[in-house]
């Protein structure tokens, strides 16, 4: 491993009964005490969803400690390598849904998990009543996808019942195969329930999602980067093979996959930018919002991180 990436960032869930989440979370947390971690660790009564990044050791440890309860022995854990934390802090919190879907789910109903060679494989062989679907954001999408795949037209993702219910207008239930993917995996474990419990026999989600696709397989089939919910904001999906651009800045329409909060507190919009617009518009993302009455001071950075305000970068509350 190169001596500047000694950071692991780990993604992964597991669903799994917890009787008790908060004591999950003051396990957790007692356990990160004096190591050299960061994290964005959720737990329900559901199971766990962790994004993490930590000292090698640390990462390692932590994997073992966490396998070593039974409810956890299964998990997955995708690694990559990076130079720096890429989290603020530590922060393990209770969520009532590890996905904000406010709709019930028999998991019963989850698709067919398809390994990242037999997902390339079916990408190959799709044909006209092949579906592939990225229930991803818009702005995840934009950076980075599969050559190919459909993006639902959705504000939230908690609309994603009612689109299940309308697909059924436009692809026929029972000829359609539907391939769904998303960035580590756990989406797809609901959605593609919530396609199954409305009539969609043939359900297939990537295991692991995109990014233990881009770990096995590398780029087939990808174009662009991935976007990530971290200092990162977007990476390639795999380290031994370049990444094509294929997001514009909104403002001049150069090839960018710079991602940058606007500047006017009020706004806070996530928006893509050149660094020269960047620099010009002040780090905001219309005119408009050069002009409004709260703006933040522009500060030039490389590789922009996400902003966070002042009580986001406290400790744990």
């Amino acid at each position: 491993m190169e001596s500047e990436k000694k950071y692991f960032v780990l993604a992964y869930y597991h669903f799994t009964s917890i009787e008790n989440p908060k004591e999950e979370v003051k396990k957790h947390q007692k356990f990160f005490e004096n190591r050299d971690v960061t994290c964005r660790i959720y737990l329900s009564k559901e199971g766990i969803n962790g994004q993490m990044s930590a000292f090698f050791e640390d990462a390692n440890d932590y994997m073992n400690w966490l396998r070593s309860d039974p409810r956890f022995a299964d998990v997955v854990f995708k690694i990559h390598f990076y130079h720096e934390q890429v989290f603020p802090r530590i922060s393990v919190k209770v969520r009532e849904q590890l996905v904000a879907l406010d709709a019930e789910v028999d998991m019963a109903y989850t698709g067919e998990h398809v390994s990242p060679q037999r997902w390339k494989e079916m990408l190959e062989e799709r044909d006209q009543n092949t579906l592939l679907l990225d229930v991803r954001n818009d702005y995840e999408w934009e950076v980075g996808h599969f050559e190919g795949s459909t993006l639902p037209e959705l504000n939230t993702f908690r609309e994603f019942p009612s689109y299940a219910k309308n697909l059924k207008n436009t692809h026929d239930p029972k000829k359609t195969k539907v391939m769904m993917c998303c960035t580590g995996g756990i989406r797809c474990e609901l959605y593609s329930a919530l396609l199954k419990k409305e009539g969609f026999e043939n359900v297939f989600q990537l295991d692991g999602g995109i990014i233990n696709y881009g770990l096995q397989e590398g780029t087939k089939h990808w174009k662009g980067k991935l976007f990530v919910f971290d200092d990162r904001l977007t990476v390639p999906i795999s380290e031994k093979e370049p990444a094509e651009l294929i997001s514009h800045c909104i403002h001049c329409e150069v090839e960018t996959d710079l991602y940058y909060n606007c500047a006017n507190m009020d706004c806070n919009e996530l928006f893509l930018s050149c660094p020269s617009c960047a620099r010009e518009k002040q780090g905001c993302c219309s005119a408009d919002c050069m002009e409004a009455p709260r703006v933040r001071k522009f500060q030039e950075a490389t590789r922009p991180k996400p902003f966070r305000r002042l009580s986001e970068c406290k400790e744990n509350s």
